[in-house]
Order: C-alpha cells, then structure tokens, then sequence
C-alpha cells in the first residue's frame, strides 16, 4: 500500500532565504534543544548520502526514539531536499520505504510556500501499521523552522 500526506505553509521571507535553511544540515540543528535531545551526522557533510541519527525528546510526542534518516537528494535550483528513512523507525514497522521531501516555493519577491510532503510503502501484512503514520512531527519542524526564518529575516 503506497499513500502521502502533504501540507504546506506561507512564509513572508525571500524563497532563496528559506532554501539556505532548508537546504543545508542547519534546517535540523536549529530544532535541537525544542525538538530533539540531539542529531549526530553519522555519515556526510548534509548532502545526498549523508547519514542522520536524531534523538527525540521525551514528551514530543514522537512514535520513535532514534532511527537513521539518510539525505536522498537536496536539489538548489528546485529547492527540493528529501529523506527517507535508512534503518529502524517506520522500515522496523514493516514499511518497505518511508520519506519526507521539503520544498521551498517563491510566491513572490518576499514571500514562498514552506511545503512537506510524507510518503510511504508499506508490506500487505502490515497495512494496519499505516495508522502511526503523521505528518504532524514534520509540520512541526517545518512550522519551527518558518518562525525562526521570519525571526531571523534580513531586511
């Protein structure tokens, strides 16, 4: 069973501005302490193939832990990076692949769409499964990372 859940948000900030956050290593740091007790890069400088070990916070409401997430493909003239999960988390739920892509979109001079889209496989004997699937821990980081981007904005 193949499925995706999506959502996306307006931020007032230079659509260029948005990507240097989103597009490097600096998108999931500037979560650590709120969100995640850590992320070490076990692998990679925050390109394709790097390797990511988060930690979440206890009370975060996260369905896991830890787990490793590798950077499948971070594109700069599209604003587009995606992720999918490389060992535990969802894949130990009998997922046959789970991932999450990020795009910055210009809406205009001073403004984009921040949008994140999850999407997943999952095995026949492990449909049920596909109810632990949110979008809401993504929306969080991405809501997070939007605050801090107009916080953060250079006028």
């Amino acid at each position: 069973m193949i499925g995706t859940l999506s959502d996306e948000f307006e931020v007032n900030v230079p659509a260029r501005e948005a990507w240097a956050l989103y597009g490097t290593l600096q998108f999931t740091y500037i979560c650590v302490p709120d969100l995640f007790d850590k992320v070490d890069v076990l692998k990679g400088d925050g390109g394709p193939g790097t390797i990511l070990q988060p930690f979440t916070k206890p009370g975060t409401g996260a369905l896991f832990y830890t787990y490793e997430d590798e950077i499948s493909k971070v594109d700069d003239k599209h604003m587009v990076k995606e992720v999918r999960a490389h060992k535990g988390g969802y894949l130990s739920l009998g997922f046959n692949s789970y991932g999450v892509r990020f795009e910055v979109i210009k809406k205009s001079e001073n403004s984009c769409i921040t949008k994140v889209t999850v999407h997943y496989d999952v095995k026949e004997g492990f449909i049920s499964n596909t109810s632990q699937v949110s979008i809401e821990p993504f929306t969080a980081l991405v809501k997070y990372s939007n605050n801090h981007l107009i916080k953060n904005h250079k006028k």
